[in-house]
């Protein structure tokens, strides 16, 4: 079994797109078309990994985010995946604690190689506060 990636957009065709791109990569994948069920799926499905929108409706990505870190002690590593890429949204997103910004659209290649470098920098496993 591949390492696990929860991918958590409001957009399906974005959703089914990095989902298929991961699953050929040889990772397993779970989708979440907004914050709070992806929050719920992270206890359940225990991500090496997560790729986060940021412009969803009810919870923005940040606020997911946010509510990650007050959640679990060793959250997996957070990707975000926004097509705001203004220098203020950038920083906003790495305050908040993401390990890489990506601005969509994002070359496969990319993609790949920025899951891999979030993959081999978590220590330990996901642990519930």
């Amino acid at each position: 079994m591949g390492k696990k990636i929860l991918i958590i957009d409001d957009e399906v065709d974005t959703l089914n797109l990095l989902s298929m791109t991961l699953s050929l990569a040889g990772y397993d994948t779970a989708k979440a078309d907004n914050g709070q069920t992806g929050i719920a799926l992270i206890s359940e499905f225990e991500p090496d990994a997560i790729i986060l929108d940021v412009m969803m409706p009810e919870q923005s990505g940040i606020d997911v985010l946010n509510t990650i870190k007050k959640l679990f002690v060793n959250p997996p590593p957070v990707i975000i995946f926004s097509a705001r890429g203004r220098i203020e949204d950038m920083v906003e997103g790495m305050e908040a604690g993401a390990f890489k910004y990506l601005v969509k659209p994002v070359s496969r290649d990319k993609l790949l190689e920025t899951v891999k470098s979030a993959l081999a920098s978590r220590p330990s496993a996901l642990r519930r506060r």
